[in-house]
């Protein structure tokens, strides 16, 4: 099996770029982030996660037209590759896993929900 490095916030970049599909770019990125998550993104923290998940495999960009609300500069578009795709599942199936191991008593004991 192979080994899938996913972090909390590199899994949430990862989701958000599969939800918005072809209209997944930085600022979409970090509005829908923060608008599903309820929490901050920084754009230099955004752009790091993304470069790395573009270096591993997880993710691809490519240029969409010059845009001259940007001074001529084409937003970077990306789009999950299956190897990303893969590693979503082997989180989901890991995490479902770790749920399901909990025994029914613990969970009515230590949890409130």
């Amino acid at each position: 099996m192979k080994d899938y490095k996913l972090g909390e916030f590199e899994e949430i970049v990862l989701l958000t770029v599969a939800m918005l599909h072809n209209e997944a770019y930085g600022v979409a990125i970090k509005d829908k982030i923060e608008s599903q998550a309820k929490r901050s993104v920084s754009v230099g923290a955004l752009q790091s996660a993304l470069r790395r998940m573009e270096q591993k495999g997880y993710l691809s960009s490519q240029p969409g037209e010059p845009n001259v609300q940007r001074g001529g500069k084409p937003k970077l578009f990306f789009s999950i590759t299956a190897y990303g795709l893969k590693a979503l599942q082997h989180s989901k199936d890991l995490r479902n896993e770790l749920w399901n191991a909990i025994p029914k008593a613990a969970q009515e004991f230590n949890f409130s929900w």
